[in-house]
């Protein structure tokens, strides 16, 4: 509920405290004095958009704050949570225009966007007017607010997560399905190369052993010779043969020599230990670099395959396993692609089924709840002077989508036996007027805690039908806060609180004031209302009458 709203330097309204209380509040004053610069100021700090030059002439910047009180249960507190701003039982909306166009928006004095300044909006105001398009006569919107009236929202919810689940089936099935067909365009490719890898079957490192394998092969047959004689000359017809000749006579000589050959005979032993050591290692490095030449042909041609092949797939020879076995993944998944792409149908073929039951499910609710809202708002168009009128709610089918096939629209017939057409378009500025708030009334049962504010929706009607129209915005206003700007004498009458908009010059700078009237200026007000610049006591007699009740 709005509780009051502080405006200054906007348009032609220097500074404004404005005061509102519950029930039904009335803004009166004559054209061009300021009332919808209330609005306007009221929208800029709700974040609506509108209007950009607000600022007021030779202010640096134009500032509005409101606050609301905000109950515990109020759908504003969701807003908040999701924004991270802090919450409480007060809201307060701040917003600057800067005369350069700048705006900067707070919330409980916390920095926010104006995303966050509307959303918050669509919790706490609505704005009723003959040309208003953000509500009732937009039909865009007419389909959700057929679902809020029946409490739709369950079903409206199942028909999207079966919409979002329906959306993923086919969106998988058509992903696997392009899949399937990219793999068998290359299917033929496919198969060859997985048989030529498997033929060969690399292995990962065996290009860089089968290389050194080849080097060896091919030095061995240059130094193969040279280590076989470098052997022989270390055998029994070289180095063996003689060392062992010297040890024999050195033993023999040894016994009268008085010690002076241990020594020597000594280390000849050790080199004949060493030189086998010596001679076996050779032996090794000859069997070693013995080969067969067929060996290094058929190395050399593995070798040459292997890195035919990298090169062929542009892979690296240690590449070519794992290669092969992503070639032979895609062939598995085409070999296994249909029984695949059957389930995967099948879970599409569920979906819609889901979805069909759910959309089914919410068109009868709405197709009752149409009725239901046709019924309700017919019975209050009788006591605005309207009960020839007819109101209906039409639901065609349209393309499926997340919130169901149902189109849902608001037509109207003037007349009995005149051709229906859509609210905004076939009824009049005054029977518009009163469509919408015979619409409102039968919408806000049961709603709490937001402030509904009609702008000149009692314009074209007077008399009775103004008076009708008061006392459903009276009625509407029992359980919660209506404000009105009016220019029916009759609708002033009945609001619990009245302000009077006026505008006046002073120092060559007009200026806008809003005043709170006691009980007697508002017998002046609705006077003046009901007679013009001059009130006559006629009329201030007639203005007590309808005060009066």
């Amino acid at each position: 509920m709005l509780r009051g709203l502080d405006i200054s330097d906007m348009l032609i309204i220097d500074r404004l405290e404005l005061g509102f209380q519950p029930g039904l509040n009335v803004l009166t004053g004559e054209t061009g004095a300021g009332k919808s610069i209330l609005l306007d100021s009221l929208g800029f700090v709700l974040g609506w958009r509108g209007r950009a030059d607000l600022v007021r002439q030779g202010a640096a910047q134009g500032e509005v704050t409101a606050w609301f009180d905000l109950p515990a249960d109020h759908p504003a507190h969701a807003v908040l949570e999701e924004a991270g701003l802090p919450a409480g039982n007060e809201l307060i909306l701040r917003r600057i225009n800067s005369a350069d166009g700048r705006k900067t928006a707070w919330v409980n004095d916390r920095r926010c966007s104006g995303e966050v300044l509307r959303a918050l909006s669509e919790t706490l105001v609505e704005l009723h007017g003959q040309h208003d398009d953000r509500g009732l006569l937009n039909p865009r919107g007419h389909r959700a607010i057929l679902d809020d009236f029946a409490g739709n929202g369950p079903k409206r919810d199942k028909v999207r997560q079966s919409w979002s689940a329906l959306a993923a089936a086919r969106k998988a099935a058509a992903v696997a399905e392009a899949e399937r067909e990219a793999i068998r365009a290359e299917e033929e490719f496919l198969r060859h190369a997985v048989a030529e890898l498997d033929k060969l079957d690399p292995q990962e490192g065996e290009e860089a052993a089968l290389d050194t394998k080849r080097r060896l092969m091919q030095g061995a047959e240059k130094i193969r010779s040279d280590v076989v004689n470098a052997y022989e000359m270390m055998g029994q017809e070289g180095a063996e043969r003689h060392l062992s000749d010297a040890l024999r006579w050195l033993d023999g000589a040894a016994a009268r020599a008085e010690g002076a050959l241990e020594a020597p005979m000594a280390a000849l032993n050790r080199a004949m230990i060493e030189l086998d050591e010596a001679m076996s290692g050779v032996a090794d490095a000859i069997d070693a670099m013995s080969f067969n030449p067929i060996e290094l042909e058929e190395a050399e041609e593995r070798l040459f395959a292997i890195r035919a092949l990298a090169r062929k797939h542009n892979v690296s020879p240690d590449d070519l396993a794992g290669f092969a076995g992503t070639l032979r993944t895609k062939l598995d998944a085409l070999d296994a692609g249909e029984a695949a792409q059957a389930a995967l149908e099948a879970a599409v073929h569920d979906a819609e089924r889901a979805y069909d039951a759910a959309a089914e499910a919410l068109t009868a609710a709405r197709t009752k709840a149409a009725s239901k809202l046709d019924k309700a708002v017919s019975a209050e168009l009788a006591p605005l002077k309207m009960e020839r009128a007819v109101f209906a709610t039409q639901i065609t089918e349209e393309v499926a989508g997340p919130d169901g096939r149902d189109a849902v629209s608001f037509t109207v017939a003037t007349n009995p036996g005149a051709p229906a057409g859509p609210l905004g378009k076939i009824a009049s500025g005054g029977e518009l007027s009163r469509f919408l708030l015979a619409l409102k009334v039968c919408l806000t049962q049961g709603q709490s805690g937001l402030t509904l504010i009609f702008d000149e929706i009692d314009r074209g009607v007077g008399g009775a039908t103004a008076d009708a129209v008061g006392r459903r915005l009276k009625s509407l206003a029992a359980d919660g806060q209506v404000l009105v700007v009016t220019h029916s004498p009759q609708v002033a009458a009945l609001g619990g609180h009245h302000w009077r908009v006026a505008k006046g010059v002073a120092k060559g700078m007009t200026t806008s004031t809003v005043t709170p009237l006691s009980p007697p200026e508002r017998v002046d007000e609705v006077a003046r209302m009901l007679s013009g610049d001059t009130i006559t006591d006629a009329a201030r007699a007639a203005a007590e009458a309808l005060l009066a009740g």
